[in-house]
């Protein structure tokens, strides 16, 4: 517990603070000795401000963070550490996962094959048809449907992975135990039940604008492919593409109506190179899934490994060859050894882990059983 204790404690730090957290929590220092650094004396410089801040203390952290994990408890949250075994590989494998998350609903929703569907809060009724449509039949075929909960697009996804008894994941610019916008109360309830909720704010955060684009680095995280229905030129769903890109996974785009200027911002994204999406056959194909819960490599990645890189006899595995009985490795070190990307490793590895070769032990590690 009191390893938990400081790991929610250095989500209470400056947020500008998050990434180098994370750097010094994959170096193997300890969430103990990362909270005595971050909170020596020293002169802090925010983000458009001067001059020297107030000193962190780590008592106060501590017992916020003790205070946060009993309103969890009130609340039927569940805290799920970054080396906690059932922390999600994909998010794990970003350069910025949140050390600790907070769930209400299922964890073992949060793995899986996820696509994300995301746009715009202004959606017209096309786009809004057009992500319920694509959401209930990828989550009809065992997909999970990962957004936001925000108006627009991201509820209409939501709701049609509920409409065909789906799961789909909300990931929240507030604390898990907050509903925003408030008229999606029942919904989140809805989506606790068939998914989950998910936020790495602590319980009782209220939803601030700095939170939303931040978090849609773990819409994307959670992710294999994010599909963009409808943005305007200054869309957020924009920065959760960017972010996707960044993390090596997929990204789509349904093209829109060209003299609404609605889809300003998705089209955009055709002409970079994102693929065209008119159905969710167009999004399975992109990831290489040939039908419900069956993977297939596409064979159209322009990756410079051989075709049968991903061969699926466990015999012929390049993974399991690298990987030595009794030793944990990381993302990047099995991906060194096999000249494989880590967005194409992740489907081979949970693979290989339903078979029982392969063990997560936290952290975003792997070992071979």
């Amino acid at each position: 517990m009191s390893v938990l204790i400081d790991l929610v404690a250095l989500t209470l730090l400056p947020v500008w603070r998050w990434r180098v957290v994370t750097e010094q929590l994959r170096a193997g220092e300890s969430p103990a000795a990362i909270l005595a650094t971050e909170c020596q004396p020293r002169v802090r410089r925010a983000p458009r401000s001067r001059g020297r801040a107030q000193p962190l203390d780590a008592g106060q952290l501590r017992t916020r963070a003790s205070q946060a994990l009993e309103r969890a408890a009130r609340s039927d949250l569940e805290a799920l550490a970054w080396d906690d075994v059932r922390y999600p590989a994909m998010l794990g494998a970003i350069i910025d996962a949140p050390p600790v998350l907070w769930i209400r609903g299922d964890a073992d929703a949060l793995d899986g094959l996820s696509v994300a569907i995301v746009g715009s809060r202004a959606g017209s009724p096309y786009a809004l048809a057009a992500a319920e449509r694509l959401a209930a039949d990828l989550a009809a075929g065992g997909v999970t449907i990962v957004s936001g909960l925000a108006r627009g697009v991201d509820s209409a996804a939501h709701r049609g992975a509920l409409s065909v008894r789906g799961r789909t994941l909300a990931v929240l610019g507030c604390g898990a135990d907050v509903v925003y916008p408030r008229e999606h109360a029942a919904l989140a309830a809805d989506i606790a039940r068939a998914g989950a909720i998910v936020s790495e704010l602590v319980p009782g955060t209220p939803p601030r604008a700095p939170f939303f684009p931040q978090r849609n680095r773990i819409i994307s995280g959670l992710s294999r492919a994010v599909v963009v229905v409808e943005a305007g030129e200054k869309s957020g769903s924009l920065i959760t593409a960017r972010c996707a890109l960044d993390q090596g996974r997929d990204v789509l785009a349904v093209p829109g109506n060209i003299l609404n200027g609605r889809n300003t911002g998705g089209h955009a994204l055709l002409r970079d190179g994102a693929k065209i999406v008119e159905s969710a056959v167009d999004i399975l194909e992109e990831l290489g899934v040939a039908g419900p819960g069956r993977r297939e490599p596409s064979g159209r990645s322009g990756a410079s490994y051989p075709p049968d890189a991903l061969d699926s006899s466990p015999g012929r595995d390049p993974i399991l060859g690298c990987l030595i009985p009794g030793e944990t490795c990381d993302l990047d070190a099995i991906s060194e050894r096999t000249g494989l990307p880590p967005a194409r490793l992740l489907p081979r590895l949970f693979e290989l882990e339903l078979q029982g070769f392969v063990q997560r032990t936290g952290g975003g590690r792997f070992v071979r059983v």
